[in-house]
C-alpha cells in the first residue's frame, strides 16, 4: 500500500485515500502472510488499487463476502473463527440483498448509526476491514502465495479495478 500511496502522489502511508479501505485491508493482510517472493509478486498489482475508494455498502459487502466465502471453504477453522466469519458473511449478504436481519451487534449499530448517516462509513472503515483481514489470515493458513495473490486479484476484479488481469498476468505470471 505504501507503493500505491506514492503512485497516487499521496503522503507515504499504508492507507492511501485513493484506495478503498477494505481493499487496503485485504492487500495488507495478504502482504503480511506472504513469503518475500509472494510480496514481490503482489507489486505489479499496485496500480490497480488506484481510484478504488468509493462510498457505499455494495463494494465493502462484496469484498467481505468474497474473502469470507474463500476462508470458509479453504481452511480448517476453530469454532470461534467459523462463528465470526459466518456472522461477517451474513452481515455482508444482508447489506447486499436486504434480506434477513443483520447478525449480532449489527442488528443495533446499523439502524442506530444509520440515523446519522454513519453506518456506511463505520462498516466500510472498521467492521468490513476487520472481517476481510481475518478472512485473508484464515485463508493464508492453508493457502500459499499464489492463492493469496489470486484472492487479491479477485477482490480487485470485484471492485472494478482497471487493468487487473493485464498488469497481473503480463508483468508477473
Amino acid at each position: 500500500m505504501e507503493l500505491v500511496s506514492r503512485l497516487a502522489r499521496e503522503p507515504w502511508t499504508d492507507r492511501p485515500a485513493s484506495v478503498h479501505p477494505v481493499l487496503g485491508a485485504i492487500a495488507r493482510a495478504a502482504h503480511d502472510h506472504c513469503s518475500p517472493a509472494g510480496r514481490r509478486a503482489l507489486l505489479p498489482l499496485a496500480p490497480s488499487f488506484l481510484g478504488t475508494a468509493r462510498p457505499g455498502f455494495d463494494q465493502s459487502a462484496r469484498l467481505v463476502a468474497l474473502c469470507v466465502s474463500t476462508a470458509l471453504t479453504a481452511a480448517e477453522l476453530t469454532s470461534d473463527e467459523r462463528t465470526r466469519l459466518a456472522m461477517a458473511h451474513q452481515i455482508a449478504m444482508h447489506l447486499l440483498t436486504g434480506q434477513d436481519e443483520p447478525a449480532g451487534a449489527a442488528r443495533w449499530w446499523l439502524p442506530a448509526l444509520g440515523r446519522f448517516g454513519w453506518s456506511e462509513p463505520f462498516y466500510r472503515n472498521f467492521v468490513a476491514t476487520e472481517h476481510a483481514a481475518e478472512a485473508v489470515a484464515v485463508t493464508a493458513r492453508v493457502g500459499d502465495d499464489v492463492g493469496l495473490r489470486g484472492l487479491v486479484k479477485q477482490c480487485l476484479a470485484v471492485s472494478g479495478a482497471a487493468g487487473v488481469e493485464l498488469l497481473g498476468d503480463r508483468l508477473h505470471g
